[in-house]
């Protein structure tokens, strides 16, 4: 029981938290599609592109998936093989998708962690983008945290189905 007390409170603050780091993905999005039309129209009708527009597309690219994944996970938007689990019985899916989670969960800490210790990399050796000369630990740093966000909610999902694997779950 203590389980599903801590999934569910868990889950209250997680949610609060991607969906706004969602939304200003979204907005990331939105800058990114303004400057690459913008960049485009002036390439093409006035021959004067936006310089450094190829960087901050790129920085923003960055940003948008850090930002967004662990929404699509929360969601659970992410691609699913249900033809063959759908078919199982319930408490064989909670153990399949609870090995699946474990895997992710090492996957994703790995991928968060990975990312901090290369943003110290990046700022140690000072390294920029080509155009702009902006540098690049800041947006590696954002990669790391939406890593992280992205570990917390697997965590989540994790011991849900966990829970539901020792058949205590009360889906309410």
């Amino acid at each position: 029981m203590w389980l599903v007390r801590a999934v569910h409170r868990a889950y209250r603050v997680i949610n609060p938290i991607s969906r706004w780091v969602h939304s200003a993905g979204a907005g990331i999005l939105a800058l990114m599609m303004f400057l690459t039309a913008t960049d485009v129209s002036l390439r093409y009708l006035f021959n004067r592109p936006i310089l450094g527009s190829y960087d901050l597309v790129e920085y923003m690219m960055a940003i948008l998936v850090a930002f967004t994944i662990a929404y699509c996970a929360l969601e659970r938007g992410h691609v699913n093989i249900e033809l063959l689990i759908s078919r199982l019985p319930q408490r064989a899916q909670s153990v399949l998708n609870s090995f699946t989670g474990l895997i992710s969960l090492g996957l994703f800490s790995l991928i968060a962690w990975r990312s901090f210790l290369q943003a110290r990399i990046f700022y140690f050796a000072g390294s920029t983008s080509s155009a702009l000369h902006i540098p690049q630990f800041p947006f590696v740093i954002v990669t790391s945290f939406g890593f992280v966000l992205l570990s917390l909610v697997v965590l989540i999902q994790l011991l849900q189905s966990l829970s539901q694997a020792a058949g205590k779950w009360n889906q309410s």
